[in-house]
């Protein structure tokens, strides 16, 4: 077995996206991670593989957007003067 836990608690996902335990808790809660909840407490956890999938996704949506939303020197010029 690797080094690497299979099951993430929600601080730990936080920690591997740079973000909040909060910001974690509502994409699960909101259903975008898929987590379980486990224990008497119903603490959530995340499996490592959802994780990876879950930020090859995230990199696909974000391509998607840049693609259909393509930077112009004028939105930047125009960004600046707002």
């Amino acid at each position: 077995m690797s080094g690497t836990p299979r099951f993430l608690t929600l601080a730990d996902v936080a920690e591997v996206l740079n973000t909040s335990s909060a910001q974690v808790y509502a994409l699960v809660r909101r259903g975008e991670l898929p987590a379980i909840k486990i224990g008497g407490r119903g603490q959530w956890r995340v499996e490592a593989s959802v994780l990876e999938s879950f930020i090859e996704q995230m990199y696909a949506q974000t391509k998607a957007f840049v693609d259909d939303h393509p930077f112009v020197e004028a939105d930047a010029g125009r960004a600046s003067q707002e």
